[in-house]
């Protein structure tokens, strides 16, 4: 399912990009438009492609930037993560891996920042789709956690001209995700506590486990700090 999503995003990306460029040429003025990529630490490693569209409205002072990415992250417990989704066996030896993919829309703000006037305050709305797989060795179980959430951001960006159409990119900000229903086999926990099929605490008097136990044993993207570097490339 990711993997189509991000060819969608793909799709999307090459068709808007060449009916910019095109209308940018037949108009015969300056390009308004750069793509770039961007990489580094996003709360685990991400990697980010983007394009940005500058000066399409008259007195508007933002530029856009649309994002495409996606970013590697310890999924959680996976001993806690079995409990609460699965049962309470404790056999095999556990294996875990998870990941981001996202979508942003940015506002670009020109501000002159530490003295550098080819700098950004940046900000906007966020989409993640996230998922850890859970794999316990010898212990018969392979399973998968996930969730979508929609989340807002910012942060600061400084541009340095390396060329006359490449810039170097170096960024740091921090993006918010708001809580979203996790879930994984045939088991869901909800913020509100609206759950499917919780499976129960055998540590404490077989109560079921909530939302607040999913969502501390499971590393969905929360507060995601990023500091990256990459380049712009003026079209």
């Amino acid at each position: 399912m990711k993997v189509k999503i991000l060819f969608i995003a793909v799709i999307v990306f090459i068709m808007t990009f060449n009916s910019l460029s095109y209308a940018q040429e037949t108009a015969g003025g300056p390009s308004n438009i750069s793509a770039g990529i961007i990489t580094g630490y996003n709360r685990g490693y991400g990697i980010q492609g983007n394009f940005t569209i500058r000066d399409f409205a008259d007195e508007f002072p933002f530029e856009l930037r649309f994002g495409v990415g996606y970013t590697f992250l310890d999924p959680g417990n996976a001993a806690d993560a079995r409990r609460i989704f699965i049962n309470n066996a404790t056999n095999g030896v556990p294996e875990k891996k998870g990941g981001s993919f996202d979508l942003r829309l940015d506002f670009l703000l020109p501000k002159s920042i530490f003295g550098i006037n080819h700098s950004y305050i940046v900000f906007g709305p966020r989409f993640s789709t996230f998922k850890g797989n859970f794999k316990f060795i010898g212990g018969n179980e392979d399973f998968d956690v996930s969730s979508s959430q929609w989340g807002i951001g910012g942060g600061l960006e400084n541009h340095f001209k390396m060329t006359r159409n490449l810039d170097l990119v170096v960024s740091a900000g921090l993006d918010y995700y708001f809580p979203s229903t996790l879930k994984g086999h045939d088991t869901a926990y909800s913020p509100d506590n609206v759950n499917v099929n919780p499976r129960n605490d055998n540590q404490n008097e077989d109560t079921p486990f909530t939302y607040k136990d999913a969502d501390n044993a499971i590393n969905q993207p929360k507060f995601m700090p990023r500091i990256m570097i990459g380049v712009n490339f003026n079209l």
